[in-house]
């Protein structure tokens, strides 16, 4: 019994020596930040900022993957079932809190099958019309609607994307429901729209601030609380009678379930740096966004947001009736 009590005494200091190296060793290779949509698309280009300063901080290598299709949801299993060694990890947008409504066999549990690190930032969005449709704000746009509901269609990135949800919720405002084209991604339904093969979009400004500068598109509205700076002369949608239509794109950090507790903080830390970062800031400002508040940029805080927005999406998707096999 003493030799027993003995050698657990020495191994102790061995098992804790070894947890804390993990950490202060990691990385020690190249780290994939997984981006479960097409490349070009608003989650790819915080991706691709976030991957940057993840970067420098690592003094390692690390590469934004790209795994579209289903929604999100392909690559969001991709992470779930890699090696949970820090090596690989998720980038994904509010498309987490709705899967488990959209989806009647998904393959994964959210907040079961992932360990969360962190919000990095919310990115609103804009209600868009190809240019050439006869409308200028959201009251020439309903009634425009009201006479021409059968032949007007409304796109969006894929089921479960960020701009089906914000059309979803824009349809349910107006109490007026559109013809739906879905597209694999952000970047061939805002090519339709350019080109005037479908009418509307609701998409990340990430994506659109461009497009709305140089008058390719018309703006109707954003769905932040107050107007952007970014976008001075386009209206909130609130402003133009459609209250309480806010919706925020956030973004949450991901490791695969069982990664070691000192790589999370590693990786925790990493994005801790960047929100306080003035030039990642700066980029992000570009187009809308904004860090999360350092209370969110926590396992705790993206775990608590999530299960908050799993349970508001879920009666929105039901009613709406839009569900994948």
């Amino acid at each position: 019994m003493k030799l027993k009590t003995a050698a657990w005494s020495v191994g102790l200091p061995l098992c804790l020596f070894s947890a804390a190296s993990i950490g202060q060793e990691y990385p020690t290779r190249p780290v994939s930040v997984v981006v479960p949509f097409a490349a070009g698309g608003p989650t790819d280009t915080m991706a691709r900022l976030l991957a940057q300063q993840f970067q420098a901080s690592f003094k390692q290598t690390v590469v934004v993957e790209n795994a579209p299709g289903a929604g999100g949801t392909i690559g969001v299993n991709k992470v779930a079932r890699a090696t949970p060694d820090g090596y690989t990890v998720l980038l994904m947008h509010i498309g987490m809190a709705t899967a488990p409504a959209l989806y009647k066999r998904l393959p994964f549990d959210p907040l079961k099958d992932l360990e969360p690190i962190g919000q990095v930032a919310d990115v609103p969005m804009t209600l868009l019309t190809r240019a050439s449709l006869p409308v200028t704000g959201m009251k020439d746009l309903v009634a425009y609607l009201k006479a021409n509901r059968d032949k007007t269609t409304i796109a969006n990135a894929g089921l479960g994307a960020a701009s089906h949800l914000c059309g979803l919720l824009f349809m349910s405002s107006i109490g007026i429901d559109l013809t739906t084209v879905a597209y694999k991604g952000t970047a061939p339904a805002m090519s339709d729209l350019l080109g005037g093969q479908v009418d509307i979009l609701c998409d990340q400004t990430s994506n659109t601030v461009s497009q709305i500068k140089a008058g390719k598109v018309r703006a109707i509205g954003v769905t932040s609380p107050k107007r952007l700076t970014q976008l001075p002369d386009v209206p909130t949608l609130a402003e133009q009678g459609l209250s309480g239509f806010e919706l925020n794109v956030w973004h949450g950090l991901y490791a695969p379930r069982g990664t070691p507790r000192p790589v999370l903080e590693r990786l925790n830390k990493a994005l801790n740096a960047t929100i306080r970062d003035a030039t990642f800031n700066a980029r992000i400002a570009e187009f809308g966004a904004v860090s999360v508040a350092p209370a969110l940029a926590t396992p705790e805080g993206l775990r608590g947001h999530l299960a908050k927005e799993i349970a508001l999406w879920g009666p929105i998707i039901v009613k709406a009736g839009q569900f994948a096999d």
